[in-house]
């Protein structure tokens, strides 16, 4: 199998891959309905503090002032955006590795295709994708040490919503990141500078030329021209250097693991740090006179374009006014019946307790019929049936 068949069998390409309507009208129906939610449950608190008499005067409330002012589409994300960086933070501050804070960064954004923060608060839900990502991605912690790096954070806070998340992704973990194909690229572009890298049979180019072809390249700006092996290197580590910072924050805070591969990705991001470079490396993998397929380099074009849209890790002027607004905004219409997700937990735990211990009493009072009735037979087999009267 190639990495493409390979790729395609995987959860991200089957379940959480998009176009970019696809994705757009999935968002919409979840704000439509979430907002629809929102507006019966805060209804639903009315009344039941009015009582009776509340209840026209809450009809008559909501008449008067209209309904509740929720969130647009545009505003989720960009609160949503705000705690994935918020998240980026805590997994910092945890010193956890870049594929932990990857992989936690894609629950929430995964999560929040078929939730609303109006329901489910994004604060609540980021310890909880954190610790879930250290689970998945093999990089153990217990509850405890975790709990201990945060602050005003209990145990229960961390676990009460990890049911909910893994139902928000399906029960799908699996996270393909971008960053093994950009250290796998950096280590072919190396082994071509140095005049060592064997190209495939069906290329007629020799690992000589692509190195002097390399060498012919033109700089970027503000480098001057690679004469040596040792130059070359030299750039490319730095195109490298400048790939791995976008793939730790832009790449987390945009789209595109929706909406392309993490081939595309990596090459995305290095053609930020060096186009000629990026556009060298791929028609290495071409062979003339085809070259490197139209739609391929419209993909990694498209992709570039998104990453440079990324809002700041850190929001600043204007946009920590917007966010400041919005959460002010998220205040006032969030669904009250889902704010204490620690209280459902518990909640829910007890109704399942005595769902199984009534299922028990059952259990027990069947088997004791059951044993009742073969006591009978077993006596009537041993001194036969009861005597007519």
């Amino acid at each position: 199998m190639t990495e493409d068949e390979v790729y395609r069998t995987t959860t991200q390409y089957r379940l959480w891959s998009y176009t970019a309507e696809t994705l757009a009208s999935l968002r919409s129906k979840t704000n439509s309905l979430a907002a629809s939610r929102v507006r019966d449950a805060i209804q639903r608190v009315r009344l039941e503090k009015g009582g009776i008499s509340g209840q026209a005067e809450g009809a008559q409330q909501a008449e008067n002032d209209g309904e509740v002012d929720c969130l647009t589409v545009e505003e989720e994300q960009k609160l949503l955006g705000f705690y994935c960086g918020q998240a980026m933070d805590l997994s910092d501050f945890c010193e956890f590795p870049t594929n932990v804070k990857a992989t936690a960064v894609q629950y929430l954004k995964r999560f929040y295709l078929s939730n609303s923060p109006m329901t489910y608060h994004p604060k609540q839900m980021t310890p909880s994708a954190l610790f879930l990502s250290t689970k998945t991605e093999n990089h153990y912690i217990s509850l405890k040490s975790f709990v201990s790096k945060l602050p005003k954070t209990t145990a229960d806070d961390v676990v009460a919503p990890e049911f909910l998340l893994t139902q928000g992704l399906r029960f799908t973990f699996d996270v393909r990141h971008p960053q093994r194909g950009l250290e796998g690229g950096f280590m072919e572009l190396l082994a071509i500078s140095t005049g060592s890298h064997q190209p495939p049979q069906a290329f007629q180019e020799s690992a000589k030329s692509l190195q002097k072809e390399m060498l012919a390249l033109e700089p970027v700006k503000g480098f001057a021209k690679a004469r040596s092996p040792a130059d070359l290197k030299t750039r490319i580590q730095i195109a490298h250097g400048k790939a791995k910072d976008i793939l730790k924050t832009s790449t987390l805070l945009t789209d595109v693991y929706f909406l392309y591969t993490p081939s595309q990705i990596w090459l995305a991001a290095f053609m930020m740090g060096d186009e000629p470079l990026t556009r060298f490396y791929l028609r290495s993998k071409f062979p003339k006179p085809d070259g490197v397929p139209s739609q391929l380099m419209s993909a990694i074009e498209g992709c570039v374009t998104l990453l440079a849209s990324s809002p700041s890790v850190k929001p600043e002027g204007a946009e920590a006014a917007e966010l400041a607004r919005i959460h002010k905004k998220l205040y006032r219409c969030r669904n009250p019946e889902k704010m204490d997700l620690v209280g459902i937990n518990q909640a829910q735990k007890r109704d399942g307790e005595a769902k199984g211990e009534s299922a028990l009493d059952e259990k027990i009072v069947k088997k004791r019929k059951l044993e009742r009735e073969q006591g009978l037979k077993d006596a009537e087999s041993v001194f036969g049936p009861e005597l007519a009267q």
